[in-house]
C-alpha cells in the first residue's frame, strides 16, 4: 500500500486534493494539522510542554488552547515559531506513521493520502513513496486566503514569507499538480491521470 504525499502553500488548495483522493478513490486520508490538534488536546503528549513553553495565557476559559492566540504569538516571531514546531512536530511524526501502519496491516484502501504543510521540512519524504506539489499562483492562493478565512494582506503575506518557495517545491516534488483554474475539473483530471501513471491505482 503507498503513502502519496501532498504538500504545497497556504491557499494552494490541498483540502480540495484531499476530498477527491477520498471520495473519488476512497483512500484514507491523514492530515497533520488535525494530528496535532488531537495530541494538543488536555493531558494529550504535546499540551503540557507548550504550555509550559508559552504560558497559562495561551489557555481559552475552559484551560484548552488557544489556537488563535497561540498562533499570533509564533508567526511574528521566527524563534517562538521554530520552538512550538519542535514541540509538536515530532510527537505528531510519529503518530502519522503508528496510523500509516496499521492502515497498511488493515489493508482495506487503495492507498493512504498524508497532507502537511512542513511535509519536506520534516523529512516525511522517509514515509512517502511520492510527494505531490499542489501549486497554485501566489495571487490566487492569496485571494482564496481572503475569501474563505477572512486573512488581511499582511498576514497573508507574512505565511507566504514562513514557507517554502516555488522552486523549493518543485525539486523536492516527484509531480505537480496545478490547481490554479476556477475549474476543479481541471484538477481533477490532472489527479486522475498522475494516479495512474504513479502507479497508485
Amino acid at each position: 500500500m503507498k503513502v502519496l504525499g501532498i504538500t504545497g502553500g497556504v491557499g494552494a488548495g490541498k483540502s480540495t486534493v484531499l476530498s477527491y483522493l477520498e471520495n473519488r478513490y476512497h483512500a484514507r486520508v491523514i492530515q497533520a494539522d488535525l494530528t496535532a490538534k488531537e495530541l494538543q488536546q488536555p493531558g494529550c503528549v504535546c499540551f503540557n510542554g507548550i504550555v509550559e513553553e508559552f504560558g497559562r495565557e495561551i489557555l481559552d476559559h475552559k484551560g484548552n488552547l488557544d489556537r488563535q492566540r497561540l498562533s499570533q504569538i509564533v508567526f511574528s516571531d521566527p524563534k517562538k515559531l521554530r520552538r512550538l514546531n519542535e514541540l509538536v512536530h515530532p510527537p505528531v511524526k510519529q503518530e502519522i506513521c503508528r496510523q500509516i501502519q496499521d492502515e497498511k496491516v488493515r489493508g482495506k484502501v487503495p492507498f493512504i493520502a498524508l497532507e502537511a504543510a512542513l511535509l519536506l521540512e520534516d523529512h516525511y519524504e522517509t514515509v512517502c513513496d511520492e510527494i505531490w506539489y499542489i501549486y497554485a499562483d501566489e495571487k490566487t492562493r492569496g485571494e482564496r486566503l481572503k475569501r474563505s478565512r477572512g486573512y488581511t494582506e499582511e498576514k497573508i503575506r507574512r505565511m507566504m514569507g514562513n514557507q517554502l518557495s516555488e522552486v523549493q517545491y518543485r525539486e523536492k516534488c516527484n509531480f505537480v499538480i496545478d490547481n490554479s483554474s476556477e475549474f476543479v475539473e481541471n484538477t481533477y483530471e490532472q489527479i486522475d491521470k498522475g494516479l495512474v501513471k504513479h502507479g497508485f491505482l
